[in-house]
């Protein structure tokens, strides 16, 4: 067994690992690497692998650091299978259509305009590309095992975190190799906790989390303390958020917030249609996770969801408060450039960062108090309120992820610690050594290592 490390180091994107196993080729997730400028040139770079020689992807989850990269897969001439989850298959079909529709939108915007170096500006992949991956999809079974042939099997079984989510384990000839992928919380307000116990000889584990302890705070209190303070002031709250996961778990905050009289009554917008459609899953999938029938029909019902561009635009000329949730999460695209552009400039508005902010992103700059960002090519000034709330994480901290690793049904030859910054993925490796007695190592990008 041979494994190889493309993506996820020494940062929390691009997640990629190809496994050679029994004569075959198995790429573990090909997500789309964000951030840094530096890390986002990788998407352009040719892929370092030949990707007609892959047999099958196993996808742990949906969430574009970890999928993004599926369709130039197939667009490289990949024609393989991809494993998935039902619901992290439904929510593909979501985010990556999104995601190729805006690499088309953006290369027309900069035809357009003239802002681009290259004639003419291409995307990285398109609608059609997307289409074509998605209809390679095949769904895991109930129990989790697929025989992938030549005695290889992988076991999917659920890691929390968001909707579908799962660890995988490859196996073959007696060996095993374990990928924790996402792992979520148990206190989690949305999903259940990750599957424990497993058993493998070598594990990845990953460490977004993982030099830190989530902190000892009630988050839906914190929100609810920005939304009056801002309310109060007459202004508008600005949330950036994943379409999948986050945007959900602020959704059902708010809701709490809103039945126990904790924040006034005003508007709660949604203004994405991608996270509208996932959260419409949430429905469909209600046995995965802990929102009730209930929960569910009272978000909707509180819920203003805005579907259009024109309806998107008439929502920045509105004065009065009221909270406005779009993508993304790190701010590095989406409507909610429109909305900072907009409210950011205003000390009566705020903006509420609700996760983890990787290094390069605007949202990692708003988050170390930055005064201005660049917006559609120009510095926009912010002077809005700037709060952040770690505690709506949906990772697992590092006393989590350790806790994982510690309830591993036997003790496994080598953890590898990946999909973290240096020092979160490094702290985590000293945990695991100094406190669990095990042996463990932070992979660099491209690095290989034969199990033997």
């Amino acid at each position: 067994m041979q494994v190889t490390f493309l993506g996820g180091n020494a940062t929390v994107t691009g997640s990629k690992t190809l496994i050679e196993v029994g004569g075959l080729k198995l790429l573990v997730d090909c997500g789309m690497f964000q951030g840094y400028k530096t890390l986002r040139d990788r998407n352009w770079a040719p892929l370092p692998l030949d990707v007609t020689s892959l047999d099958a992807v196993l996808l742990t989850h949906a969430h574009i650091d970890h999928s993004g990269m599926l369709p130039l897969l197939f667009k490289q001439g990949f024609r393989g299978t991809v494993w998935a989850s039902a619901s992290t298959a439904d929510l593909c079909e979501i985010l990556l259509m999104d995601t190729a529709h805006l690499q088309e939108e953006e290369a027309r915007y900069r035809n357009r305009h003239g802002a681009t170096k290259h004639a003419p500006a291409l995307p990285l992949y398109t609608v059609h590309d997307a289409q074509m991956c998605l209809s390679h999809f095949k769904h895991v079974p109930v129990d989790g095992m697929i025989d992938l042939g030549s005695d290889v099997h992988a076991r999917f079984t659920p890691a929390g975190h968001i909707l579908g989510a799962c660890s995988v384990k490859v196996e073959h000839g007696g060996k095993s190799i374990l990928f924790s992928g996402d792992l979520g919380r148990d206190d989690d307000l949305v999903m259940y906790p990750p599957t424990t116990g497993h058993e493998a000889d070598w594990v990845v584990v990953e460490s977004t989390y993982g030099d830190r302890l989530h902190p000892d705070i009630n988050a839906i209190e914190q929100l609810g303390d920005v939304v009056r303070r801002t309310a109060g002031r007459g202004g508008v709250v600005v949330i950036p958020a994943f379409a999948v996961g986050r945007t959900q778990e602020l959704l059902h905050s708010l809701y709490r917030l809103r039945e126990a009289g904790a924040i006034p009554r005003i508007p709660v917008v949604l203004d994405s249609p991608m996270a509208i459609k996932a959260t419409e899953l949430y429905h469909r999938h209600e046995r995965e996770h802990r929102l009730t029938p209930q929960d569910c029909a009272g978000i909707d019902q509180m819920t203003r969801y805005v579907r259009s561009v024109e309806d998107s635009k008439a929502l920045m000329q509105q004065r009065y408060p009221m909270v406005i949730i779009a993508g993304s999460g790190m701010v590095t695209g989406g409507r909610v450039l429109h909305h900072l552009a907009n409210y950011g400039p205003h000390s009566r508005n705020s903006v509420v960062l609700s996760g983890f902010q990787a290094g390069g992103t605007r949202g990692a700059s708003l988050a170390a108090g930055a005064k201005s960002l660049k917006l559609f090519g120009e510095y926009v000034s912010i002077r809005a309120e700037v709060a952040q709330i770690e505690g709506l994480s949906a990772h697992a901290d590092q006393a989590d992820l350790v806790a994982w690793v510690n309830a591993l049904g036997r003790k496994p030859r080598r953890v590898f610690v990946t999909h973290g910054e240096p020092a979160a993925a490094d702290a985590l490796r000293l945990k695991i050594t100094e406190q669990l007695g095990l042996p463990a190592s932070v992979p660099d990008y491209r690095d290989t290592f034969e199990l033997l």
